[in-house]
């Protein structure tokens, strides 16, 4: 069994600890004797755009995002879209989760669409959300950083990650926090967030791994300084006013 990870940009969309998601995956997945293999994919002409069970999109600038933006409103964003329809897994955070939307709306100008791959719809605002951030989910808490000043509300196609304990999440109005919609997750969580939250590190891994293999088991890790990490930064987040 092995494990395929397509990292989406790396060059311009990997911020605030942004690459220790795709460091959790490789690692989670070694771990339990499984193969793992990371291939960057950056603007111009992807080589294999079917290759990886699962895709990370990270946050970036604003300059990034709005090359990351053209890209995919070309040949790149449909590859993404069939690799999505044909099994394969997406794990977003920020500035990846926008650009997965149907578009970016910011405060002057036209809106700029997303590739379509979320049910969620962001539009710029005037204050910007910093700080810590917790979310309680059906499937167990999460904690993360939040850095963003874009407004993301969900269509009907597209569900909560969670509801928001601690922070602002994707809106600050209506408490939810990150969405999603078949095997395709977006977030604000940085920090970077699956080191910290390892259930939702192996639910990403039980989805890439079930595109090529049958029968997948994960095998159970010791979480226990992975859960001590959340637990602090959980601590510290509920701490502060």
């Amino acid at each position: 069994m092995d494990l395929r990870i397509g990292h989406l940009y790396p060059d311009l969309m990997s911020i605030y600890g942004d690459k220790g998601n795709v460091i959790a995956l490789s690692q989670r997945a070694r771990w339990r004797g499984i193969a793992a293999e990371v291939r960057p994919y950056s603007v111009g002409e992807w080589r294999e755009p079917e290759w990886p069970d699962v895709w990370f999109f990270g946050g970036g600038q604003d300059q990034g995002q709005d090359l990351v933006g053209a890209d995919l409103a070309g040949r790149n964003g449909e590859s993404l879209r069939k690799s999505v329809a044909s099994g394969a897994a997406i794990f977003s955070v920020c500035g990846g989760y926008q650009l997965l939307g149907t578009e970016y709306v910011p405060e002057v100008g036209a809106a700029i669409p997303g590739a379509g791959i979320l049910d969620v719809t962001t539009r710029a605002g005037r204050k910007r959300f910093v700080g810590n951030l917790v979310v309680d989910s059906a499937d167990g808490p999460l904690v993360g950083f939040e850095n963003h000043s874009g407004r993301t509300y969900l269509g009907p196609k597209a569900v909560p990650l969670g509801s928001v304990v601690v922070g602002n999440g994707n809106n600050g109005e209506d408490k939810t926090e990150g969405a999603i919609q078949g095997k395709v997750i977006g977030c604000y969580l940085h920090g970077s967030c699956l080191p910290k939250n390892p259930w939702l590190a192996d639910r990403l891994l039980q989805w890439a791994l079930e595109r090529r293999h049958t029968d997948v088991k994960l095998a159970k890790l010791d979480d226990e300084a992975e859960l001590a990490a959340r637990t602090q930064a959980t601590e510290v987040a509920q701490a502060r006013p």
